[in-house]
C-alpha cells in the first residue's frame, strides 16, 4: 500500500512542477506560468500581470506571440540590442532596420537610417533623399 502511495505523491508533485515549466518568457528565458488578462486579452505572466512579448510552449516547441496567441516558429529574430522581436510586429520593426516603418492596407511609409523616405500609396511610390531633398515619384 505504500508503494502505491508513494506513487501517486511522486505522479502528483511532477505533474503540478511540470505545468509551472511549460512556458519560458523568451526575453528573460525564466520559466512562467501564463493566463489571459481579461482586460487586454494578452497573455500575461500569472500573478503579476506582467505583459508577455513572446514565450515559448516547451512541450510543443512553438514560439507563440503574446497579444494575439499566434504561433510564430521560424519568425523571430534576434535585434541589435539583442531583443527577440516577431518579425512582422509593426511596434519593433524600427529597433531591427535602425528607422522607423508604419504600414496600414496598401498605404506604406519607411524612414531609413540615413533619413532616406519611401512611401507607398497604392500604385505611386515616392522617395526623398534625405540630405539633398530631392524627391522622385514613380507610378506602376
Amino acid at each position: 500500500m505504500l508503494p502505491l502511495l508513494a506513487i501517486v505523491l511522486i505522479a502528483f508533485t511532477w505533474a503540478c512542477s511540470d505545468s509551472k515549466e511549460r512556458y519560458m518568457d523568451l526575453s528573460t528565458g525564466k520559466t512562467i506560468e501564463v493566463e489571459k488578462d481579461e482586460k487586454t486579452g494578452f497573455m500575461v505572466i500569472k500573478g503579476s500581470d506582467e505583459p508577455l512579448y513572446i514565450y515559448v510552449d516547451t512541450k510543443k516547441n512553438d514560439t507563440i506571440y503574446a497579444k494575439t496567441g499566434k504561433v510564430i516558429n521560424g519568425h523571430v529574430i534576434l535585434s541589435a540590442n539583442k531583443q527577440y522581436i516577431y518579425d512582422e510586429d509593426q511596434e519593433f520593426k524600427s529597433e531591427v532596420t535602425g528607422g522607423a516603418e508604419y504600414k496600414d492596407g496598401d498605404y506604406k511609409v519607411e524612414v531609413e537610417k540615413d533619413g532616406d523616405t519611401k512611401t507607398k500609396n497604392g500604385d505611386t511610390k515616392v522617395k526623398v533623399d534625405g540630405e539633398t531633398g530631392e524627391r522622385k515619384v514613380k507610378k506602376d
